[in-house]
């Protein structure tokens, strides 16, 4: 298939269809699997380089009630200009055990990227502890 040929929207949609991150870490503590960014990065570059495509992510610290979030913007883009964004958030923990500032600051950083390509390139992530319903556990 010659991708040259395609729209911005098809060339995101063969990404999206083809692309499978499998969740090869597991977190011993609460009991799941999970994948991180660079295991999205990893999976993705060949399909970038097939359609050649290019994906950018970038980040900045909104204020919001005087909580700190991480707005983060992955940018899916071709050599002709077009471009197609997806945005993740997440709010930054006041503190972490075991964490200075820094590494907070970083995992939040991290953690609102790998939602932003999640949402991006249709990464589901139904069964991550995230986003089960924990509501029995309270």
């Amino acid at each position: 298939m010659d991708t040259n040929e395609l729209t911005i929207y098809q060339k995101l949609n063969l990404v999206q269809t083809s692309l499978k991150v499998e969740k090869g870490h597991k977190n011993n503590f609460g009991k799941y699997n999970y994948r991180n960014l660079a295991d999205i990065f990893e999976g993705v570059k060949p399909f970038l380089n097939e359609t050649g495509c290019f994906l950018i992510v970038t980040d900045k610290m909104v204020s919001i009630g005087g909580s700190n979030y991480i707005q983060a913007t992955a940018i899916f883009g071709d050599n002709e200009g077009n471009e197609i964004t997806c945005e993740g958030w997440a709010r930054e923990s006041v503190s972490k055990k075991g964490m200075d500032d820094s590494q907070i600051t970083g995992s939040t950083s991290s953690y609102a990227r790998k939602y932003a390509c999640n949402g991006l390139f249709a990464i589901d992530d139904t069964a991550d502890a995230d986003t089960m319903d924990n509501s029995k556990h309270i």
